[in-house]
């Protein structure tokens, strides 16, 4: 790789770093190309260079924070073992996701969406990250437990992602109220846990009575 290259890379890492910094410190009202080189140490008219627009660029930025966010999660879900502790794990990436601002830019990515259009695809392209990930952790937990037969796994990944961001939205508003579905969503995995423990017969009666139900 030419020197000339590497610069190029490292200019445009730095440029996408300045974007999500200025997102969340300064919201997407105050984003611009002016304030998101300030933030990268560079000329603005690297922005149009390298990304074409603003919103191009903000766009980039969101897929690649959302990229680094799964890439760091990655090994942790891979060892999740159950529901409930997919749960807590989700709890724990919610703590650290706010402490960091991560919460707090999700929000002005939703909030500039309707206005920017490239953000809307490039938030949702995000999500799918993470929805994709879940999704895996939840074929192998579920398939030894009475609902494997049963559980959408596509559709409970995308209920458990929407969950937890609608919880990062509404914690600015209400935290203690967030925390209580937080502590609500704990609750629920650990009665599939006691299920999940429950001997053979029991479990062979669940599903027979969850094929009943499916059946109506």
């Amino acid at each position: 790789m030419s020197p000339e290259t590497v610069k190029s890379q490292e200019t445009k890492a730095k440029l996408l770093e300045g974007a999500l910094r200025t997102l969340t410190e300064q919201g997407i009202a105050k984003t611009s190309a002016r304030t998101v080189a300030a933030a990268a140490g560079v000329n603005q008219a690297l922005v149009f260079y390298h990304f074409g627009s603003v919103d191009e660029l903000l766009a980039a930025a969101c897929r690649y924070g959302a990229e680094k966010a799964v890439a760091s999660y990655r090994t942790r879900l891979a060892a999740v073992s159950s529901l409930s502790e997919l749960l807590a794990v989700g709890r724990e990436i919610h703590e650290r996701e706010r402490a960091d601002g991560h919460v707090a830019l999700l929000g002005q990515l939703l909030a500039g969406a309707p206005t920017h259009a490239a953000l809307g695809p490039a938030a949702a392209g995000g999500l799918d990250l993470w929805i994709a990930e879940i999704e895996q952790v939840l074929r192998r937990v579920l398939a030894a437990t009475p609902f494997g037969e049963f559980a959408d796994p596509v559709g409970l990944a995308r209920a458990i992602a929407a969950s937890f961001v609608g919880i990062e939205l509404y914690e600015g508003v209400d935290e203690a109220g967030a925390h209580a579905a937080l502590d609500a969503l704990e609750q629920l995995g650990a009665l599939v846990a006691a299920l999940e423990e429950l001997g053979p017969v029991a479990q062979r009666a669940v599903r027979l009575h969850l094929r009943r139900t499916s059946r109506r």
